[in-house]
């Protein structure tokens, strides 16, 4: 909801005699809270109900968390802008404990995500890395009730919602590598809807669209999706051009496979050209041997 009434507040103070209206849906992702985004079929469950409004004309536009998004999008959808980008890194959360390496053998870490779970059990094996769903605040309050000594989630979301005096620390990306797309939001609309794009196309910023185009674009090759524990993490260099950095670890965080490139270009074609470049790279180190079979 923060996220759709940022969009709100944009669009108005971009288009004054625009009236904006907010139509809340909730997602069966949202509705599932006992079992693993892993368990229950991935991305497309944030999504689905957003789109179904779409298509019945419900909606003109929906907000996603851009890394909640699939990497393909169903026929007859497009993403029509990205907006700027924040922090994409993961953040830790504890009152017990200043980080994960000052916690003990044992403890409980609470995470949503598979790739902060494997990536973390591969640095520091001898904690207790478990499932947590639910929305900001329950997460928070199951870490406060003494549930788990610390929770990893994404840095944007505490910073989005006020909570940034939660974080604790930011997780290094040498123990946990951001998910494609992490901090940015999407607009989707119905590809028929050029209105619709042209307006929104205002609030997009060319820069990390193209850095998530070169992380979606790997994750896409990899067939990435929330039962897969894979990184990818781009940003700019010094010289304008781009760097892409991933990984692809087994769930239990004992393998891994990681690279990075670097181009010239920050344009959507140069940035996804990247990212295949990075997706072959890994496929060449056995990826796909990590990756879980196809239902």
């Amino acid at each position: 909801m923060w996220q759709a009434r940022h969009v709100q507040a944009l669009l108005q103070a971009r288009y004054p005699g625009t009236q904006v209206d907010i139509h809340g849906l909730t997602t069966e992702g949202d509705r599932i809270l006992d079992r693993a985004l892993s368990e229950i079929g991935g991305k497309g469950l944030f999504t689905k109900e957003l789109e179904v409004a779409l298509a019945e004309g419900k909606a003109d536009l929906a907000v996603h968390s851009l890394k909640d998004v699939p990497m393909e999008l169903p026929p007859g959808f497009m993403l029509a802008a990205v907006l700027e980008r924040e922090d994409p890194r993961d953040a830790f959360v504890s009152s017990q404990y200043a980080g994960l390496e000052a916690m003990p053998a044992g403890a409980r870490v609470g995470t949503s995500s598979l790739r902060r779970a494997a990536l973390i059990r591969r640095r520091f094996p001898a904690l207790d890395v478990q499932p947590l769903r639910g929305n900001l605040d329950t997460r928070l309050a199951k870490l406060d009730r003494g549930e788990y000594g610390a929770i990893v989630l994404a840095a944007a979301g505490l910073k989005r919602l006020g909570l940034a005096d939660r974080i604790r620390a930011i997780v290094p990306e040498t123990a946990s590598l951001p998910a494609a797309g992490q901090g940015a939001l999407g607009i989707e609309c119905l590809s028929a809807r050029t209105d619709v794009a042209g307006w929104v196309q205002a609030l997009a910023h060319p820069p990390t669209w193209a850095q998530v185009s070169a992380e979606r674009m790997l994750s896409r090759l990899l067939g990435g999706s929330c039962r897969v524990p894979l990184a990818a993490h781009c940003v700019a260099r010094p010289d304008g051009g781009l760097k892409l950095r991933a990984c692809v670890a087994s769930t239990d965080g004992t393998q891994l496979v990681e690279a990075e490139r670097s181009c010239a270009g920050n344009d959507i074609d140069s940035a996804e050209a990247l990212g295949r470049e990075v997706a072959d790279l890994l496929t060449a180190q056995g990826a796909r041997a990590l990756l879980p079979t196809p239902a």
